[in-house]
């Protein structure tokens, strides 16, 4: 094919400067796409395709307004395209185009979603072992917020862990971990983050410790005590790089250099997130989830940081007493907190604005809603301090930490600069209040009185001529016209000269009329440039205070947060939490803060301390078990957000971490047994917790034989019990492990309380002291529409059992012309009777057949149907008292067909 010239082949070479996803390039008032990339773009976005020719050949191409390239490109980068974008400049030869922004989902500023947008880039350092230094940086393009941090002696899992505590958009491996196909597919598995494999040098450590301080200054990096050939510098040196090349401009917004450790957060593994429900349910939904329950917020910077705390407990006893005098105050100040919420409802979203200000795409709305907002943090601050018992409260201090002096500044000059309503487009004019440039105000002038000439222009021709159908008006093609119907053009004076003739009309023009269009059309364009340039100086001026916008979209963002706390605490009776640095944990009444919005909850007390670490929990099926021990890592966890909790009172000793093991949902998907995946979250429970974690376990061992669950489930009991020794929750119906409170120093049984009157069972949902004794699984399959003839029969065998530790087998021979029966002793593993040739006698209660002939075989089971036998071979294997109702159930079922189709 001949090689492609003009603008397919300017598309072409600029296509192969870039390692972009796909190309659009400016041409006149379009952008466009062509070739492969025109009907990538076509398919995403059900755009047109059309064909331009070029040298001879043909190439698809599809294109969208100027004007309307944003929506366009968010679409791409929302399906995880890179988008690489040309913009047009005039040259003295023409037209040129270059390539002035690659946006991707970490950079991508026009998100229309108010969750953070985070780029990550992640570095390892050592080899693949446990004992590696991970270093991560974090950066969030559309609030210029930047944090990083370095993992010592850690193993992969704690690095996935901050990377989904973070959720990146997109992810920066270092060259250490792009070969490593373990540690990228666990990656993939818990974020929906795009991978991108930057330039390897922006990793070394020599030019990114040169990157961070030419960003934030040596002093700043001192200060925060990061080392120059740290692996945390070499992951912040990346970000910044590729912020840089990407082209979007933010790199001025990022002006803070923040720094964490592992121990100022409680670790939250990706596995516990999804078990406590924190931000969206197992399903995937935001509704039901903590979040959703907590968030009151009425700003979207608001919500954000509501979300970041859920997911980032802290450790810090003080800040946590910080917050919740805050939530006291607001919920104590009922008038004060709903005039604040109020007055924050008007505020946007100032870290944003910041970003989109530095970046250089702010318009003139986006400059009055951030002097909208300034002015928001004096009105805030009044009422703080008008309210004595918010002036009291740490809120004080919130609030006065953004400078408001230097906020009502700003504000004062944006407001002084910009008209109310300002258009959209900054290249129209209409931007500026009269009196804010008097340069701009007599171009304003003289060009508004030339638009007046031009609009009395009709009036004084239709006096002049006695024309009475004529008006004048303007189009691109004509420029200004003066237009008369067709009846009336034979009294046109003959100094009209004709531009155009229409249907029923003609067009002239007038030798005054030409004149005033060259000094409107001169004026128009000083004017528009005059603005434009005044607009561009503004922006900068703002973004040079990109800080300041910050700092005050983080004090609103915080008071937001904290009130949206209070308004929760009071609609629903929760408490303030003594937080401590001891080991109890001591909940009166505690509640599910998510179930108890829809459900009439039965409150429960929970109590643990140095010598009751490890509670067993036993109880029916669907009592409570589960949402007891969740309450209870809730309760911790908001504690440690410095939230209000559900409960009448409680206690909460500080923990480092918070770990469950409930289920495995969709990893089967994913090629691992529901017993791996189980087998693999206890292991990382039992290398990462302390004796300062809190540890959730949910039926541990169900996925497999009994003998080797309970065998699991008794020595991870004794090893937590006596190693780890961290607070442990263990729901079982391994009833067997309740033993162990009576062998192990700091293990207790507690159970969910049931009653049973007549047959009937009802469930009370009240934990108490002791091991139950029974699971009601029957009942609980019943409850759940098990076909009655299953259910009787459960009931059956489990009478049975209960009586004698034996189950009948019953069956039909292969000619239905009688039954088989068998009694298996649980006690002893052996049958105590076998089967025999089809007869309809009744069996006794001892397992033997009532008057058996004498040449009866009572001891040999070797006269069953095969379908029978292998009934019989299954229960030799299977500990039905100890087995899950349902799955019990399930057998029962699967038996039973057996046998009636045998």
């Amino acid at each position: 094919m001949t090689e492609a010239t003009g603008i397919v082949g300017e598309f072409l070479s600029l296509k192969e400067e870039t390692d972009a996803d796909l190309l659009t390039m400016q041409c006149g008032d379009f952008y466009e796409f062509f070739g492969e990339d025109a009907e990538t773009v076509a398919d995403e976005l059900d755009l047109t395709v059309s064909q331009k020719s070029s040298h001879g050949s043909s190439y698809p191409m599809a294109g969208v307004p100027v004007d309307d390239l944003t929506p366009y490109v968010s679409a791409l980068v929302e399906r995880g395209y890179r988008v690489a974008v040309a913009d047009q400049h005039e040259t003295a030869d023409g037209h040129a185009r270059e390539i002035t922004r690659v946006v991707t989902p970490g950079t991508h500023l026009e998100t229309g979603d108010a969750s953070a947008q985070h780029l990550a880039a992640v570095v390892r350092e050592g080899g693949r072992g446990d004992g590696d230094t991970y270093g991560l940086a974090v950066a969030d393009v559309t609030t210029g917020q930047f944090q990083v941090t370095q993992l010592d002696d850690a193993d992969a899992g704690a690095a996935l862990t901050e990377l989904y505590t973070f959720a990146p958009a997109e992810v920066l491996p270092g060259p250490d971990l792009r070969n490593d196909d373990d540690f990228l597919d666990r990656l993939r598995e818990r974020t929906d983050a795009a991978l991108t494999l930057h330039d390897s040098e922006s990793f070394a450590p020599g030019r990114a410790s040169h990157a961070v301080r030419e960003q934030f200054g040596g002093e700043a990096v001192d200060s925060v005590g990061v080392g120059e050939r740290d692996a945390a510098v070499r992951a912040a040196g990346a970000v910044l790089s590729y912020v840089e090349d990407t082209g979007v401009g933010t790199l001025a917004a990022i002006t803070r250099l923040q720094t964490y450790g592992a121990r100022e957060y409680v670790d939250l593994d990706a596995t516990t997130q999804r078990n406590l429900e924190l931000t969206e349910t197992m399903q995937g939904d935001r509704s039901g989830s903590l979040f959703d329950a907590l968030d009151h917020t009425v700003t979207a910077a608001g919500g954000r940081l509501l979300r970041r705390w859920l997911q980032r407990p802290r450790r810090d006893r003080g800040e946590l007493a910080r917050r919740q005098s805050c939530v006291a105050a607001f919920a104590e100040s009922a008038m004060a907190r709903e005039r604040i919420r109020e007055t924050l409802s008007d505020a946007y979203d100032l870290e944003r604005l910041a970003s989109r200000a530095t970046s250089g795409s702010a318009d003139a709305r986006d400059l009055r809603a951030a002097q909208e907002t300034l002015s928001v943090l004096g009105k805030v601050a009044d009422a703080v301090t008008e309210t004595e018992r918010l002036a009291e409260s740490p809120l004080a201090d919130a609030v006065a930490g953004a400078d408001r002096a230097a906020a009502d500044d700003l504000a004062a000059d944006l407001d002084a600069a910009l008209v109310d309503d300002p258009p959209g487009t900054v290249t129209q004019g209409g931007l500026f209040r009269t009196g804010y440039d008097d340069d701009l105000d007599a171009v304003i002038e003289e060009h508004e009185a030339a638009l007046e000439w031009l609009d009395t222009l009709p009036e004084r021709e239709k006096e002049r001529t006695g024309i009475t159908h004529l008006s004048v008006d303007r189009n691109k093609t004509d420029g200004y016209y003066i237009q008369v119907g067709k009846s009336e053009t034979d009294a046109v004076p003959e100094s009209y000269e004709h531009v155009k003739t229409l249907k029923n009309s003609k067009r002239y023009t007038i030798p005054d009329l030409d004149e005033k269009e060259r000094e409107v059309l001169r004026l128009e364009e000083r004017r528009h440039d005059m603005e434009y340039e005044r607009f561009q100086a503004l922006r900068e001026r703002v973004a040079e205070r990109a800080t300041l916008l910050q700092d005050v979209g983080r004090a609103l963002a915080e008071v937001d947060a904290l009130s949206s706390f209070a308004v929760h605490a009071v609609e629903n009776d929760w408490t303030r939490p003594e937080v401590h640095d001891g080991q109890a944990l001591s909940i009166e009444a505690g509640r599910h803060p998510v179930v108890e919005q829809t459900t009439e909850f039965v409150p429960n007390d929970l109590y643990m301390d140095e010598d009751r670490r490890f509670l067993i929990v036993t109880g029916p099926n669907m009592s409570g078990k589960s949402t007891y021990m969740r309450q209870a890592a809730l309760v911790t966890l908001l504690a440690q957000v410095g939230s209000f909790v559900p409960a009448r009172s409680a206690s909460v000793g500080l923990v480092d971490g918070i770990y469950t093991r409930v289920g495995a949902l969709d990893e089967l998907a994913q090629g691992r047994s529901t017993f791996m995946v189980e087998m693999q979250e206890l292991s990382n429970i039992l290398h990462s917790a302390t004796d300062e974690s809190l540890v959730i376990l949910d039926e541990v061992g169900r996925g497999t034989a009994t003998f080797d669950g309970i065998s699991i489930a008794w020595a991870a009991t004794e090893y937590i019990a006596n190693t780890v020794r961290s607070k442990t929750l263990f729901a079982t119906h391994y009833h067997e492990l309740t033993a162990l409170g009576d062998e192990l120093p700091t293990v207790e049984n507690v159970h969910v309380a049931a009653d049973e009157t007549d047959g009937d069972v009802t469930f009370l949902r009240t934990v108490r002291d002791g091991p139950t004794d029974r699971s009601y699984g029957v009942h609980v399959a019943d409850l759940a529409g098990v076909p009655a003839p299953v259910v009787d029969r459960s009931r059956e065998v489990l009478d049975r059992l209960r009586e004698e530790e034996a189950v009948e087998v019953r069956g039909s021979d292969r000619d239905g012309g009688g039954t088989t029966q068998a009694v298996f002793d649980l006690s002893s593993g052996q049958f105590a009777s076998g089967g025999s040739e089809p007869t309809d006698e009744p069996v006794a209660t001892d397992g033997s057949r009532e008057q058996a002939p004498a040449d009866s075989p009572a001891d040999d089971a070797g006269g069953l149907d095969p379908e029978a036998e292998a009934v019989l071979s299954e229960l030799r294997d299977l500990d039905v008292n100890e087995t899950p109702p349902v799955e019990l159930l399930a057998k029962v079922q699967n038996w039973q067909d057996d046998l009636e189709g045998a």
